[in-house]
């Protein structure tokens, strides 16, 4: 991780400021014109085409055009393509056969962020060796402007949704979701997903109720789906009779369950249910990162596959799908990568996959989470100081000594029935302690425990 201010992310996973304060327009602007370069320097076309899309934030406009201007003012060849989703803007960097795409998102963050997430040609953000080369370009100011002769026009694309349902309908049994008729009730907070997942509804059939649905930014809880912001879609659940529960997060590149009790499932099981059911079709390799649950690697043994775990990050595991041509990766904060579709996360994608394993089993959610040996997985977030994340990894290797290890983000360290990461954070000014254990109590405790060995440290 990097970071010049304590408000400005710069990282594996792009830029994020807070709005008015560590990101303005010109920062925006900046940021993108480093991009262009490097895109022009690697791809050695003196212009390059981009393909910008961005979420429902109310800041999304003003960043969108200072980062229009930043790419046109060294030369690229940019085609705007509105409020879209994050997976949406990679497959449109690969359908519009472009050198790179850019969305303008924070994520789950409140609604005082924005940021800037940088996409290659194959819709992958670039990997932490490219990804530096960029930083190094924007805090240098080693932007190549062009003269008003090499300025290029920009133009607008706005078939984003159907591209996306595209790469995802030809590979899901969609009769027998319409022969089922599933009730769905979807949380899209306001954001990017909203359009584009009602759609994909429709197409399969579903009987959808669906809550703020409209991309207007203004999000009705703490955007990030998790278990204390979902209980509104956890009460619609139990109150329309639904079979299953789904919350987007605001760039709709993560999904979370609730069950068909109204009970939150939680993002973990996303992968966990979308990887048990790949595999029942096509068995192969599983990726995860070392922050995600021991439930792909229980799962994976049932099939005779092998779980690779990568550092935290999309673009490390979309590299290493890509390396192994794994059948099924993502992350453990709801990030379904199904590589039929693109190597990016994707909710849509993770849903059609969970509403087909509904209707091809005939099995309710409730049951088919209950055949996935159950762990409790626990958080924490610590303020980060300077030089806190090197003092703590060494702490707690040194307290851990004689356990498995491994260092490649971070610090993991794996017990014989638990496991616990520490690592600081690439999205925001934190240091994540990330625990997993077969019961709560362990869990807890695992946690406590690094956090007086962070603390002391």
């Amino acid at each position: 991780m990097s970071t010049d201010t304590p408000n400005l992310m710069l990282s594996i996973s792009g830029l994020r400021g807070l709005i008015g304060d560590s990101l303005t327009p010109d920062v925006a602007a900046r940021y993108a014109g480093a991009f262009g370069s490097w895109l022009k320097e690697t791809t050695r076309d003196p212009h390059p085409r981009v393909v910008v899309g961005r979420d429902s934030r109310p800041s999304g406009e003003m960043i969108e055009r200072a980062a229009v201007a930043g790419l046109i003012g060294v030369g690229c060849r940019v085609v705007t393509l509105g409020i879209v989703t994050t997976p949406g803007v990679a497959i449109m960097a690969e359908h519009r056969d472009a050198h790179g795409g850019m969305v303008l998102t924070a994520s789950h963050n409140p609604i005082i962020w924005n940021g800037i997430k940088l996409l290659r040609h194959d819709g992958v953000a670039p990997p932490p060796d490219q990804a530096e080369q960029i930083i190094e370009r924007f805090r240098l100011d080693r932007i190549d402007h062009v003269e008003v002769g090499d300025l290029q026009p920009v133009t607008h694309d706005d078939s984003s949704h159907d591209v996306h349902l595209g790469r995802i309908l030809p590979h899901i049994d969609v009769e027998a979701i319409r022969a089922a008729k599933p009730r769905v009730v979807l949380d899209s907070v306001h954001g990017a997903g909203g359009p584009a997942t009602a759609r994909l509804m429709r197409q399969l059939g579903v009987d959808l109720v669906h809550l703020y649905g409209e991309p207007t930014g203004q999000f009705p809880h703490t955007p990030e789906p998790t278990a204390e912001n979902l209980t509104g879609l956890c009460d619609a659940v139990r109150e329309h009779g639904a079979a299953v529960g789904m919350a987007q997060d605001p760039d709709a590149d993560r999904l979370a369950l609730v069950d068909e009790h109204g009970r939150y499932i939680g993002e973990e099981y996303t992968l966990a249910l979308c990887t048990m059911h790949v595999l029942s079709r096509t068995p192969g390799p599983v990726v995860a990162n070392l922050s995600t649950s021991r439930m792909v690697d229980d799962i994976a043994a049932r099939f005779g596959v092998a779980v690779h775990r990568t550092a935290v990050g999309e673009a490390n595991v979309a590299s290493k799908m890509r390396d192994i041509s794994a059948a099924v990766g993502g992350e453990g904060n709801g990030g379904i990568i199904w590589p039929k579709v693109i190597h990016v996360r994707d909710s849509l994608a993770g849903a059609a996959l969970v509403l087909e394993m509904l209707a091809t089993t005939g099995r309710s959610l409730s049951e088919l989470v209950a055949e996935i040996p159950a762990y409790v997985i626990r958080k924490e977030k610590l303020p980060i100081r300077a030089g806190m994340a090197d003092a703590a990894a060494a702490k707690v290797r040194e307290a851990f000594v004689g356990e498995r290890i491994d260092t490649q983000d971070g610090t993991r360290v794996d017990l014989t029935d638990a496991w616990v990461h520490v690592r600081p954070s690439n999205t925001e000014p934190i240091l994540r302690i990330i625990a997993e254990a077969p019961s709560g109590d362990v869990a807890d405790a695992l946690i406590e425990r690094v956090r007086g060995i962070v603390e002391s440290a």
